[in-house]
């Protein structure tokens, strides 16, 4: 018979755990021995309890030529779910991971792919310049 292995129980009892999720206007691009394998201006700046900061990057700013998905290999989080996993395309090791299917407490990842900072260089640079709101210049739709 095979050993239980119990199960966290995540969010069911730990409540109060902190998984915050911040929407970021900076240029963050993440690089490996000089190839880009993302870029963008709408990266996810995930701020988990007890973790270190990580840039998320939408799946659609990744070069995924460059990986290669590797079915095998999930591991689950008990605070964002099962997580799915990509090498270099020349490589072995992860160098990425994405929970295709996150808990709905971060829901906003979905779609979105981070990379290990100790393998790739993940690099964050300046926001657009975003005009002051001047409320006086506004139109007001009448109803």
């Amino acid at each position: 018979m095979a050993d239980q292995v119990d199960q966290h129980p995540g969010y069911s009892v730990y409540f109060d755990y902190r998984v915050d999720i911040l929407r970021r206007r900076n240029r963050v691009t993440a690089t490996i021995d000089g190839k880009q394998l993302g870029q963008s201006e709408h990266c996810l700046l995930v701020d988990e309890q007890d973790h270190g900061l990580v840039f998320y990057f939408p799946k659609s700013d990744v070069d995924f030529t460059a990986l290669e998905a590797m079915p095998d290999h999930h591991t689950r989080c008990p605070w964002k779910g099962e997580a799915s996993y990509w090498s270099l395309a020349d490589g072995e090791g992860p160098v990425a991971w994405a929970y295709e299917d996150p808990l709905p407490q971060v829901a906003q990842i979905r779609d979105h792919i981070a990379f290990y900072q100790n393998i790739v260089t993940v690099s964050l640079g300046v926001a657009k310049y975003l005009p002051r709101w001047n409320s006086a210049k506004a139109v007001v739709a009448k109803g």
